[in-house]
């Protein structure tokens, strides 16, 4: 079975630095996207949207099962329970999903930043129910994973808020408030 030397991330990439930004990125776009939400009438947030997780909430809580799944393997955190079909009604309450997801964007921040290069090397093995078998990946591209998964449905999450006529802030990486030149 491959591994990689500690420290390597993969090829350098995903690095605990790297790890932080995007912990810092996943925080400021969660934020910005449940301030947008806000906006709107609670319907609004629960409407059948045409997405793969149907509503702005239902993809909103998501994400939020798929975070606790992936640091369930990456930190140990309890697993969220429940299967991937369920995922969407993971926080069916719309104040529960909002401090949940304070709560878990903290607790990811608090993980990346105690990250070492040694943390990143080696392979994640976990029984995967979404490919139905046990699976081995090296960790760092495990980590790649969860902060992708994260900015891919929170674009669809924009693009359903936009179509509500909420104005979710700015996406770039770059413009993140926290950046020092």
């Amino acid at each position: 079975m491959h591994t990689q030397a500690a420290g390597a991330g993969h090829d350098g990439l995903v690095t605990p630095d790297w790890c932080r930004l995007m912990a810092r990125y996943n925080r400021w776009q969660n934020t910005s996207l449940i301030a947008a939400a806000e906006t709107l009438e609670p319907a609004a947030l629960l409407a059948e949207r045409g997405a793969f997780w149907g509503s702005i909430h239902g993809t909103l809580s998501h994400i939020l099962w798929a975070d606790h799944v992936w640091m369930a393997r990456l930190d140990g955190w309890p697993p969220p329970g429940g299967g991937l079909s369920d995922s969407d009604g993971y926080a069916p309450d719309w104040a529960e999903l909002r401090a949940r997801r304070r709560i878990t964007d903290a607790r990811i921040a608090r993980w990346a930043g105690a990250l070492g290069p040694a943390d990143l090397a080696n392979d994640l093995v976990w029984q995967s129910g979404a490919a139905g078998r046990e699976v081995a990946r090296p960790r760092a591209i495990c980590v790649l994973h969860m902060f992708n998964h994260q900015t891919h449905h929170r674009g669809q999450v924009h693009a359903m808020l936009t179509a509500a006529g909420a104005a979710p802030g700015d996406t770039d990486l770059f413009l993140m408030p926290d950046m020092t030149n």
